[in-house]
């Protein structure tokens, strides 16, 4: 009861605190990412105007225009130019994951915070430069992540840390679909997605990212000891340059990690699997997770529980972004959307690339 109570006043004091803001003035950099109907087909809500959109693809922002009915006097050829013209607090990146860096070189300066879609870079190096650009300027730096909106998720971390299945021993993490090719995304997105140069990898980056996001939230900050990955190219009919398989092995003191991402499951899925001393809890998707405690060598007990989307304002990344530019919500220190969690989930990518070229284990300072 006292958990339910502080969560209702958490969200009266949030909604308050939303209805004396002006709306947040949102400017889009790109519209090749697949996720951009997330905004573009956004439900009206008070709290985000968008104010202008950089995409020098003229055709695909008449097409977009046409589906999702905004203006094309708000689509600006330059970053800078939109930048001036539309004079946005904040800019959420939907282009290439490569022009995540130019997005911030041109918002950071600015006083324009800025999301990015998951991940935060192509490499470590970009991140770097990412991060010295927010610190010095004082923007927020968010990265978008689909977990990030499980309220399965963040059950399964309470229930940890309150002792229901025991010391973590072990993390699964499975994250991707059948390849983007086969699931027919748009072929703008496909062009920079299997490009190493744009995306970073394949697989490895582009849902590798999900597991080194989720296991340092786990972990409270706490760096992998240790990485080592290895990948395949199953398709090469349709990545022919980059992997579209990986397998990541983390290394904590008292625990393990397996991240799976990959571009070859049957099925799309994004699920994790903890096991502790005494059971196992499921995160089987957004909504639905698996208890299982054990009672004996082969013996357990299971209950299912299904939940909820998530409380305003975590239900929506753009609400999200919104509270944390005007001081209503607080992130959680090394919560999924933070910089400080992407920075070392950038770590656990650049190294999880280094280990499967070199074929070696990487160890982490």
């Amino acid at each position: 009861m006292k958990t339910a109570f502080v969560i209702i006043i958490s969200m009266l004091l949030y909604v308050s605190l939303s209805a004396q803001e002006e709306p947040l003035k949102l400017g889009i950099a790109g519209l090749t990412h697949g996720h951009v109907g997330w905004i573009l087909g956004r439900e009206h809500k008070s709290d985000i105007n968008m104010v202008g959109i950089y995409e020098k693809n003229r055709e695909l922002a008449q097409k977009l225009s046409e589906q999702y009915g905004f203006s094309m006097d708000i689509v600006y050829n330059s970053m800078d130019e939109m930048l001036k013209a539309a004079k946005p607090d904040a800019v959420a990146a939907f282009g290439n994951i490569k022009d995540h860096l130019s997005v911030v070189e041109a918002c950071a300066p600015k006083g324009v915070h800025v999301m990015v879609e998951k991940p935060l870079a192509v490499s470590l190096e970009d991140a770097k430069k990412m991060e010295a650009l927010a610190n010095k300027h004082g923007i927020h730096l968010l990265t978008n992540y689909e977990t990030s909106w499980y309220e399965t998720n963040f059950k399964a971390k309470s229930l940890m840390e309150e002792g229901k299945i025991g010391g973590l021993r072990k993390a699964i993490i499975r994250d991707g679909h059948k390849g983007p090719k086969k699931i027919g995304v748009s072929k703008e997105f496909l062009e920079w997605l299997t490009d190493p140069d744009l995306n970073g990898g394949g697989a490895i980056m582009d849902f590798g990212c999900y597991g080194a996001n989720l296991m340092t939230w786990l972990m409270k900050g706490k760096k992998p000891n240790s990485v080592t990955a290895v990948t395949q190219q199953l398709q090469p009919e349709n990545n022919p340059n980059v992997d579209d398989d990986a397998t990541i092995i983390l290394t904590y003191d008292t625990a393990m990690a397996i991240l799976e991402p990959s571009w070859n499951w049957p099925i799309g899925r994004k699920d994790m699997e903890l096991y502790g001393e005494t059971g196992a809890l499921y995160s089987e998707n957004a909504n639905q997770l698996r208890i299982r405690l054990s009672t004996g060598y082969s013996s357990y007990t299971e209950e299912t529980l299904f939940f909820k989307d998530r409380p305003v304002p975590y239900d929506d990344p753009f609400s999200v972004l919104a509270a944390v530019i005007n001081g209503s919500l607080v992130l959680e220190r090394y919560g999924p959307y933070t910089l400080e969690n992407n920075m070392i989930a950038m770590e656990i990518l650049q190294a999880s690339v280094d280990s499967s070229k070199s074929g070696k284990t990487i160890h982490l300072e």
